[in-house]
C-alpha cells in the first residue's frame, strides 16, 4: 500500500528553519506511516541583497513549484515572521497558485506550521494566524498542534512554538540556535502530523 507523502516546504534567510524542519522530518519518520519529501520556497532576493544580508549560501533542498504541491497528502510549512506575518517568498508563492484554486487541486489536504522569530514576542502566533487565509481559500485543513510536547509549559529558559506549531527564537541578529527542547517540540509536531495524514488518508 502506498504511503501518504508529505511535502516539508521552508523558507530560511539563515538556516534556522532548515534546522528545525530537520526535526520535523524525523518526527514524520518515525512513525514510518508516511513518505517525506524536503522542498524550499523559490528565492526571491538578488544575490547581491543576499550578500548585503550576510546570508549564507542556500542550501541545495530541491525548489518547490506551483503543480508540485498536487502530488502531496498533507504539507508542514517552515519560514521566519516579517513583522508578524509570512515572508514575501511564501505570499509570493501563494499568490501564484491561482489555477489550482480554480481547480480546487489542494481541497481537503491538511497542512501545519513551524516557524521562527528573533524574539519571544516577535510574533510566532500571528505568523501563522495571518496566513490562514490562504488555507481557507484553498480547503487546506489546517491542524493545530496544541500543547502535545510538554516543553511548550517550561519557563525555565526560552522555548519557540506554541499551540499554533513548532517555533524557534533566533535573536534579532540570529546568533542563537535551534535549542534541543525546540527540536524535541518540532519532532513531536512531526509524529503528530502523519498520525493525522495518515487517519485522513484511511
Amino acid at each position: 500500500m502506498t504511503k501518504p507523502r508529505v511535502f516539508v516546504i521552508t523558507y530560511s534567510t539563515y538556516g534556522h528553519i532548515n534546522a528545525v524542519a530537520q526535526s520535523i522530518k524525523k518526527g514524520l519518520q518515525k512513525t514510518g506511516s508516511v513518505d517525506v519529501e524536503l522542498y524550499q520556497f523559490p528565492e526571491t532576493l538578488s544575490g547581491e541583497v543576499l550578500s548585503k544580508m550576510h546570508a549564507p549560501p542556500k542550501s541545495n533542498i530541491p525548489v518547490i513549484t506551483v503543480d508540485k504541491l498536487t502530488e502531496a497528502d498533507g504539507f508542514l510549512f517552515g519560514f521566519p515572521t516579517r513583522f508578524g506575518s509570512a515572508p514575501a517568498q511564501v505570499k509570493a508563492f501563494f499568490d501564484a497558485t491561482g489555477g489550482l484554486w480554480a481547480k480546487g487541486a489542494l481541497h481537503g489536504k491538511p497542512a501545519g506550521f513551524f516557524f521562527s522569530t528573533g524574539s519571544q514576542h516577535g510574533g510566532q502566533e500571528t505568523t501563522v494566524m495571518s496566513f490562514l487565509p490562504n488555507l481557507v481559500h484553498h480547503g487546506i485543513l489546517y491542524v493545530p498542534f496544541g500543547f502535545r510536547n510538554t516543553n511548550l509549559f517550561d519557563n525555565s529558559e526560552v522555548v519557540g512554538g506554541s499551540a499554533w506549531g513548532a517555533g524557534t527564537v533566533a535573536n534579532s541578529d540570529g546568533s542563537r540556535q535551534p535549542s534541543q527542547k525546540e527540536l524535541e517540540v518540532a519532532e513531536t509536531q512531526g509524529e503528530d502530523f502523519a498520525t493525522v495524514v495518515t487517519k485522513l488518508a484511511a
